[in-house]
């Protein structure tokens, strides 16, 4: 049977219906992609972004920490930032920090060996924490310690520098000139300056390996005077139970005197017992 032009009317508009509904619903979604839906998207896009950018940075402070690491593992003195900058071509201040996170993290993590900063630079040494291994393992001749007169002398020069060998001498009391050439063969001092004054002596310092040795960032890292040196007070009651009192005598003008007179009378028996002989 035919469809009558009623049905074939009635379905036709059908399509254009849905059609409408289509773009009814496409244009109720639009304003939302330029609303809230587009600042949920654009936040979404930013936080990517800060993600990206977050992740480029661990990758270069990852980097940075490598190449620092391998500098410093060749290096046989401390290098300072300024020399580590130039080597992993960066900035000075980058580099200090990223050194300061290498020490942190080797702490925390208990390595055995540290990255302390020591004469103004950054060099890798042992933790103080396995100090009775590396003893049991390195040997240490007893003919490269340095003696007591050695030791008194670096002291003095170390706290105060700079010095001549005479002012040198005359702290200590004795001649100071052999183990003045010690300490400098060693390294542990040199010249600095030369005093003004007449004759225009030589004045000693230490010397960065100086530093290093004691593990010092700095002279102002030397332990202070007054924690060893006692006060004026103590001194002064040691000299007075180590000082001698002599015990009460007569004065000595009296025993002279005496002596004196004794003699005269003598000289006058003597010649009383010549004068008798002769008669």
């Amino acid at each position: 049977m035919q469809p009558t032009p009623e049905h074939t009317t009635t379905d036709k508009p059908s399509q254009p219906a849905e059609t409408d509904a289509s773009e009814s619903s496409n244009t109720a979604v639009a304003p939302d992609a330029s609303g809230e839906g587009g600042s949920v998207g654009a936040d979404a896009s930013d936080a990517a972004v800060g993600a990206g950018d977050a992740a480029v940075q661990t990758t270069e402070d990852a980097e940075l920490r490598a190449a620092l690491e391998a500098v410093l593992m060749l290096a046989e003195t401390p290098l300072s930032p300024r020399v580590l900058a130039a080597a992993v071509e960066d900035i000075p201040s980058r580099v200090a920090q990223a050194c300061e996170a290498l020490a942190a993290e080797y702490a925390a993590q208990g390595r055995g060996f540290t990255l302390a900063r020591v004469a103004g630079g950054y060099r890798y040494q042992t933790s103080p924490a396995q100090d009775a291994v590396v003893a049991r393992f390195v040997s240490d001749p007893q003919s490269s310690r340095l003696s007591a007169a050695a030791l008194e002398t670096l002291a003095v020069v170390a706290y105060k520098q700079p010095v001549s060998r005479l002012q040198v001498a005359e702290i200590r009391g004795v001649n100071a000139d052999g183990v003045m050439q010690t300490l400098r063969r060693r390294g542990y001092i040199d010249e600095v300056a030369r005093d003004p004054g007449p004759g225009q002596a030589v004045l000693f310092g230490t010397t960065p390996q100086f530093l290093e040795q004691l593990g010092l960032d700095s002279l102002a890292d030397l332990p202070p005077l007054e924690e060893s040196v006692p006060v004026a007070a103590s001194v002064e009651a040691l000299e007075r139970k180590l000082r001698i009192v002599p015990e009460s005598s007569p004065p000595e003008s009296a025993d002279a005197d005496a002596a004196d007179d004794d003699g005269t009378d003598d000289a006058d028996a003597d010649a009383d017992d010549i004068e008798t002989t002769a008669l």
